[in-house]
């Protein structure tokens, strides 16, 4: 039996003659034609960060990894040559940092309480300052330039070199503050203030945390609140509504989640903060300024207890995960609720 030729149109081309088609008789390859150079452009960016991957691993994941076992060996100042040879300690460093009924236990359990008090003051007024400090230079005016790289100059100075600046001015008999409130102004008579020790020396650590802090919480909401229409304050503003309530309705809910990333920020900063307590007060502090991190390091390279600084060291990254996962949860699940409520 004989199969006709199938006969095209006028200005067909048959398939055998096309372009790209496989030869008659050859079966044509399925998945289409292989792209060398796309695979290299893909694998292309993963290779450049290869390298700061690795050494952001070397910088962090190795000496936490070593200070972890580090904190289940009786490791002193006889054993830092040789530290794999120290003795096996267990938990016996957990035991005695969280023992408060012994002293290193009782130290650290108020470090950690003034840590919180000063963490929690300094969070509260460095995101007040910056927001309202951010509001303030939204309207137009003139200088309104200077004035905001001026905000930003102490968040711009080294922290060593603006720690050592309030180091001086905090001075007793030769420091500004004292000249200032007790020579200008006359404020609590003549006798000049110790900043530097005993319970003030608080309030003076306070004050360099949010003077050094607050440019940061500016820098961010003034950047959130340029995402924000002005159509809505000029409707607002058609309807009756004041400063307050603007800022109240529009203003805080607009930049919502620019403030929950903002707030964890500054808690972890400051919860962590070591180079303010150490260059202000040296290696002591005064109990009431004694922060956890400046506790740990007394407890590790003062006393030459590295096995239980490292415990001390553990037991503060856990809390801080602890507190951060939690923090993540709640305000997801207030995001999530605001969502399906609007």
């Amino acid at each position: 039996m004989t199969t006709a030729p199938t006969t095209l149109p006028p200005g067909t081309t048959p398939p055998s003659k096309r372009r790209g088609a496989p030869p008659a008789g050859r079966p044509r390859r399925r998945g289409g034609p292989r792209h060398p150079g796309r695979a290299r452009r893909t694998a292309l960016p993963y290779l450049l960060l290869l390298p700061a991957l690795v050494l952001e691993l070397l910088v962090h994941l190795v000496p936490m990894v070593m200070g972890i076992v580090a904190s289940f060996r009786e490791l002193t100042q006889f054993h830092i040559r040789d530290w794999t040879g120290a003795p096996w300690a267990g938990f016996d460093n957990y035991r005695l940092a969280v023992d408060v009924n012994r002293p290193v236990g009782e130290a650290l359990l108020r470090s950690f309480l003034t840590t919180c008090l000063f963490t929690l003051l300094s969070v509260a007024l460095c995101w007040l300052i910056g927001t309202a400090a951010a509001v303030f230079m939204q309207e137009t005016f003139r200088g309104r330039g200077i004035l905001r790289a001026l905000f930003l100059v102490p968040y711009a100075l080294p922290v060593y070199a603006a720690v050592i600046t309030w180091s001086f001015m905090f001075q007793r008999d030769n420091g500004l503050v004292n000249h200032v409130i007790h020579d200008q102004l006359g404020i609590g008579g003549t006798e000049h203030t110790f900043w530097l020790l005993g319970d003030n020396s608080f309030w003076a650590l306070l004050t360099v945390s949010v003077w050094k802090g607050w440019p940061f919480a500016f820098l961010i909401v003034t950047a959130a609140l340029q995402n924000i229409p002005r159509e809505l304050y000029e409707a607002a503003a058609l309807d009756g509504a004041n400063t307050w309530q603007q800022i109240r309705r529009i203003t805080l809910p607009s930049v919502g989640p620019v403030n929950q990333v903002l707030v964890l920020v500054l808690f972890l900063w400051t919860f962590n903060d070591f180079n303010t307590p150490f260059v202000l007060f040296g290696k002591s502090a005064p109990e009431a300024a004694d922060l956890i991190s400046l506790h740990i390091y007394q407890s590790s390279f003062v006393t030459w207890n590295f096995g239980t600084g490292s415990a001390m060291s553990v037991l503060l990254l856990l809390f801080l995960l602890l507190v951060t996962a939690v923090y993540l949860v709640v305000t997801t699940r207030g995001r999530r609720h605001d969502d399906a409520g609007r």
